[in-house]
């Protein structure tokens, strides 16, 4: 059983290898159909993807993934997923010779998604109200993408990408519908805040994958190191917009929460307002890989490379925004404002290069941050309120010899501890 302070385990570091390799494949597939459905189709995918990886953080968080039967669902799950990410180029289109791909695509996710609702039956994570209750919310929302699925890689296109999609949908409705006023939990506040942290960084990594697989397509030039600069500073101030700003102030202060409205704060800021991050990540990713492919020629950048790559970042310092009013109060204006100037300029941008491109969404998110920074003494203070040490919570670890209790200071940065006697 999880307890309060623990921590991510190597084994979920291992587990989200799989999920990298398969957000590569979502971002490939958006490429190579380079249209509006292939945007939908890698959208849809990514859906399914986030809320399998979803359902397994909060199972981590009921009871450790390297012991027992967690752990051989994590393994499972990770051999799933991987079959998922390869099975990804031919989620929607079937190639010529070996097995059918849109069933396998279906079968892994199934797979990975049955290993968890097994889980929670058969190893008795939590009592058996809330066991029931996770069971239950796992078969209502997993029968009817299940026959969505299933339905969609029989029909083939164009059928197969709203059958997906409508999947992807029905999950996420589903589950919220099922898991109003039901007694869910979480054990570790601080499990669950670095776990989702952790997967923004994952993401974020494959972003700099696919500004690297851009950049390799010919020899290197001013132009390329110039763009691979630009595009860099944009991952770094994706970074900085998250991790310098928001991750530790919100982890604190879901910390300080607790019972029922602590499952509901980790519910919808971060199992749902984190979808949206990661999607704008993604798409981010693919605009900066269109920019590079192209980036040493004069030719305009086109709609669509323009449009993921300023509504990636647009989508993501929007979902920054969101998640930060929900779970620690309070709302950062300019990260609503910057994205409607940036989705304004789509227009304007399709038809500049991809290096003036880069140059132009590169600079907004360096005036935002600067921005921030320049309005607030700490990029928190005087938007959000800061927790002070006696608000938070003490967090009792057991170590080898004896109990310690940890009481977190805000301000200092400092960790006070004290022997239990």
């Amino acid at each position: 059983m999880s307890a309060e302070g623990d921590r991510v385990t190597t084994l979920e570091l291992f587990f989200d290898l799989a999920y990298v390799f398969a957000f590569i494949q979502v971002s490939m597939l958006m490429i190579e159909h380079h249209d509006a459905t292939g945007i939908l189709q890698g959208l849809a995918v990514l859906g399914l993807l986030w809320w399998s990886w979803t359902a397994y953080s909060w199972l981590a968080n009921q009871a450790r993934a390297d012991e027992g039967l967690v752990r051989i669902a994590m393994i499972v799950a990770t051999m799933a997923v991987f079959a998922v990410g390869l099975a990804v180029p031919e989620a929607y289109h079937d190639r010529d010779g070996g097995l059918f791909g849109p069933m396998v695509f279906v079968c892994a996710y199934l797979v990975a998604r049955c290993t968890h609702g097994a889980v929670y039956f058969l190893a008795a994570v939590g009592d058996e109200r809330a066991r029931r209750e996770v069971v239950l919310t796992v078969l209502a929302s997993m029968l009817p993408s299940g026959i969505l699925l299933t339905a969609g890689a029989l029909l083939g296109s164009p059928g197969q990408v709203w059958c997906v999609s409508a999947a992807a949908a029905t999950e996420p409705a589903v589950a919220y519908a099922t898991t109003r006023g039901l007694q869910g939990r979480i054990n570790s506040a601080a499990h669950f805040a670095e776990r989702h942290g952790l997967v923004v960084m994952l993401a974020l990594g494959e972003s700099i994958t696919a500004l690297g697989f851009g950049a390799t397509i010919g020899p290197i030039s001013l132009p390329i190191l110039a763009g691979a600069i630009l595009a860099v500073l944009i991952a770094v101030a994706m970074w900085w917009a998250y991790f310098a700003r928001l991750a530790r102030t919100a982890g604190l202060a879901l910390t300080r929460q607790r019972g029922r409205r602590r499952a509901t704060t980790a519910r919808d800021g971060y199992t749902y307002l984190h979808f949206p991050i990661i999607a704008g990540i993604v798409l981010a990713a693919v605009g900066v890989e269109s920019a590079m492919v192209h980036i040493g020629q004069e030719d305009a950048s086109g709609l669509l490379g323009a449009g993921t790559l300023a509504g990636g970042v647009a989508g993501y310092l929007v979902s920054t925004a969101l998640f930060a009013g929900r779970v620690i109060g309070g709302w950062r204006w300019s990260r609503l404002c910057v994205p409607l100037i940036l989705l304004a300029a789509v227009p304007l941008l399709a038809t500049l290069s991809p290096l003036a491109v880069l140059s132009m969404v590169a600079g907004m998110m360096v005036a935002l941050l600067l921005t921030e920074s320049l309005l607030t003494s700490d990029g928190l203070r005087l938007t959000w309120p800061t927790l002070q040490a006696d608000e938070c919570p003490r967090q009792r670890h057991r170590t080898g010899t004896g109990d310690i209790d940890e009481e977190p200071s805000v301000g200092a940065g400092d960790v006070h501890r004290r022997r239990q006697t």
